[in-house]
């Protein structure tokens, strides 16, 4: 098995979509959409929480300054 990874907004990107398209339908090719390996509700939460603002940025390299 193969992964492709097309850019859809590229001109080569959207002709290449065309065409395997037209071969999804032939045996031995099979089209698999690309899913998030993350829960929808963890995202949803994230993102609220990202727009709500009251979080606090950690420096990975030192956590307890940070957290002070």
């Amino acid at each position: 098995m193969e992964t492709i990874k097309i850019n859809p907004r590229s001109k080569a990107g959207k002709a290449l979509e065309a065409i395997l398209q037209i071969l999804a339908g032939q045996p031995g090719v099979e089209i698999m959409e690309n899913k998030s390996p993350y829960n929808p509700e963890f995202v949803k939460k994230i993102k609220r929480a990202e727009k709500r603002g009251d979080f606090i940025e950690v420096n990975p390299k030192d956590v307890w300054a940070s957290i002070k």
